[in-house]
């Protein structure tokens, strides 16, 4: 396959990156700077074999080299600012929403210009808002709350491709357990200090997935036919935070005795504590499980210990 992936910068499509290549598949890279290699004399030789191809984009103007879309069978969209920056302000939450939607719009468009069969695109498993104890799949409806619907709107920015005939993916995406990078970096330090404990009262449920398990299962995503809409990309044994902790407590070897309380998170974050830390959504991979995917961390004891 020949696959172009947009913010191929950052741990997913980074690690997506490495993957499709080493099992053979071609990888174009979109980025928002001069390709590289783009400024090389003409006698400098051919690219390294070893680089995946790049072609520069610009959202904000919509524009994308030409080119891009030449052989490609797949688009993989990625794009998106950090949510974990601290309290949202107006401006940060403008921010965040822009750096989804705009992109993602682009490229809807450009596949379904270029009849591309395939795009996957992220979302999140905040989709669902708080679900408390109720358990949910891909069936159940959109939440309330910032995080809700600013992925329904990114859900929806891919109708273009939709409408176009291309095989459509909605990567609902849990927090993601990698050994670099990602949700635990900085909750390694904080644990290995002895500083880690529950967030409130411990009892939202924080559905995770590892990063073995999320890479694999967008690779299955990219060839099988019979899986288009909303997949949940989350681990099948959701945990509330409180278990979360002891769990990462047992993996760092460090007790956990802690409690940040509610009120002090929401002084210094405000909403994105609501959203964020003191609430979840217990969601299950049910259409990955219907496909017969397998885990190979299904449980948060392994996947914390293969993760630290």
């Amino acid at each position: 396959m020949r696959v172009l992936v947009a913010g191929s910068s950052g741990l997913l499509g980074g690690a997506l990156t490495s993957r499709l290549r080493a099992a053979g598949h071609d990888v174009v890279r979109l980025v928002r700077r001069p390709p590289a290699g783009a400024s090389a004399p003409p006698d400098s030789g051919p690219p390294d074999s070893t680089t995946p191809e790049e072609r520069s984009w610009d959202p904000p103007a919509g524009r994308i080299d030409d080119g891009a879309f030449d052989g490609v069978d797949a688009v993989v969209n990625l794009c998106g600012a950090s949510l974990a920056s601290g309290r949202w302000s107006g401006a940060r939450k403008q921010h965040i929403v822009d750096s989804r939607i705009e992109p993602t719009e682009v490229l809807a468009e450009a596949v379904a210009r270029h009849h591309v069969p395939v795009l996957l695109n992220a979302s999140g498993i905040n989709v669902y808002g708080d679900t408390g104890d109720r358990e949910v799949d891909e069936t159940a409806t959109a939440g309330a709350g910032f995080l809700a619907e600013l992925c329904t709107a990114w859900e929806g920015a891919t109708e273009p491709a939709r409408q176009a005939g291309t095989r459509v993916v909605l990567l609902r995406t849990s927090p993601v357990l990698a050994r670099d990078g990602g949700l635990l970096g900085p909750l390694k330090i904080l644990f290995r200090l002895g500083l880690g404990g529950k967030l409130g009262d411990g009892t939202q449920y924080f559905p995770w997935i590892s990063l073995d398990d999320h890479i694999a299962a967008m690779q299955r995503l990219l060839t099988d036919s019979d899986l288009s809409g909303p997949v949940n990309l989350t681990a099948p044994t959701p945990v509330t935070n409180a278990e979360f902790t002891r769990a990462l407590g047992r993996a760092l070897r460090r007790p956990t005795p802690w409690r940040a309380p509610r009120l002090p998170l929401r002084a210094v974050l405000g909403e994105a504590a609501d959203e964020m830390l003191l609430t979840g959504p217990r969601a299950v991979p049910e259409r990955l499980r219907r496909a017969g995917f397998t885990f190979t961390h299904p449980g948060i004891d392994d996947a914390l210990s293969a993760a630290v």
